[in-house]
């Protein structure tokens, strides 16, 4: 039986606003006025406000063939709370803006919404406004978020100082070998369309790429603790480019311990079906939304409470640069593999 199909068109622009966002209850004090107006209404009561936004592009950043819209929707928001949370600071609000070709029906963008809803939900966080219009071809997703801190808390990428624990929440690389996985699937399915997906035994790297989560328990563990990162970003471009940030925007080096990196069994494993090295897909792989920060030396007996979090290495002199100690001794130059979608 085919699923009900209902145009776009017959709702018109407000129609489908008005569908979208229809079920919507704010849940943050913060939220005063939310969708319907010309402009939502956000007062933080002296604390102060953070501001991030994403674009995403089908085609450039995500592929319908294997992304079910509603994982895209999910996704969609977590990135930008991850942002948020990489400045030591909670995740209040969401603006989302999606330009739609007649590809779309009701039904399907209803699913990409029940993603969004379930990642506002789950993180406490209000869908407040937004915009929806036609793109010639392809999805487009634009979402903005908004989150609040107690002034003087926030934690900028430019702050680490030579001394400091370099340290990662999670495990790295899954979401890589994930995607991995999912293009070897379409390039058979585009050769033999009748051909099965073999994905057994690949639930936890594909859920790393398809369904990822914001680290929200380890902003949570920094106030519990009372510690105040130095530096930190969250780790969307592969860790090799995100160490780099943080050294170039502190001007400072570092040391990486290759034999320090947190890489899951399933990472492994599904890294040696494909023969290549785990520590290249942890250093380059992107789209982890794992925290990478760095803490005072002071802070160690606290970290080492909480089994997500992983010291890697340390924050050195500018001038002895960023380096890798590998498991066999050697000393190599960190290089910035990660993903570039302006390099193509």
């Amino acid at each position: 039986m085919s699923k009900e199909r209902t145009e776009i068109s017959s709702l018109g622009e407000f129609g489908l606003i008005e569908h979208l966002t229809r079920n919507i209850e704010l849940q943050n004090a913060s939220s005063v006025l939310g969708v319907g107006d010309d402009a939502a209404v956000v007062d933080h009561f002296g604390r102060q406000t953070v501001l991030t936004t994403d674009l995403l592009l089908e085609g450039v950043h995500f592929d319908l063939i294997y992304t079910p819209l509603k994982h895209l929707g999910y996704k969609s928001v977590i990135a930008n709370l991850s942002d948020i949370y990489a400045m030591n600071a909670v995740p209040t609000q969401i603006l989302l803006s999606i330009g739609i070709s007649n590809r779309f029906s009701v039904e399907a963008l209803d699913e990409f919404y029940e993603g969004v809803y379930a990642a506002c939900e789950k993180y406490g966080v209000d869908l407040v406004g937004g915009d929806t219009t036609s793109s010639q071809k392809g999805l487009v997703i634009s979402v903005t978020a908004i989150g609040e801190v107690a002034p003087g808390n926030f934690v900028k990428r430019s702050t680490a100082r030579p001394g400091d624990l370099l340290c990662v929440s999670g495990d790295l690389g899954a979401a890589y070998v994930g995607l991995l996985f999912l293009e070897r699937e379409k390039k058979i399915f585009l050769e033999s369309p009748g051909v099965q997906p073999d994905l057994e035994g690949e639930s936890y790297v594909i859920g790393r790429l398809l369904k990822p989560e914001a680290r929200k328990d380890i902003i949570a563990f920094f106030a519990e603790n009372k510690i105040l990162p130095t530096s930190m970003m969250d780790i969307s471009d592969g860790l090799s480019s995100e160490i780099l940030h943080i050294c170039k925007e502190s001007n400072c080096g570092c040391v990486l311990y290759e034999d320090k990196i947190p890489v899951s069994e399933e990472m492994r494993n599904a890294a040696f079906k494909f023969e290549i090295d785990p520590t290249a897909c942890a250093l380059s792989g992107g789209e982890d939304y794992e925290l990478l920060f760095t803490v005072a030396q002071s802070d160690y007996e606290k970290l080492v409470l909480n089994e997500q979090i992983s010291v890697v290495g340390y924050i050195t002199e500018a001038e002895q640069g960023a380096h890798i100690q590998t498991r066999g001794g050697n000393k190599h130059a960190i290089t910035a593999q990660g993903w570039n979608h302006l390099r193509g």
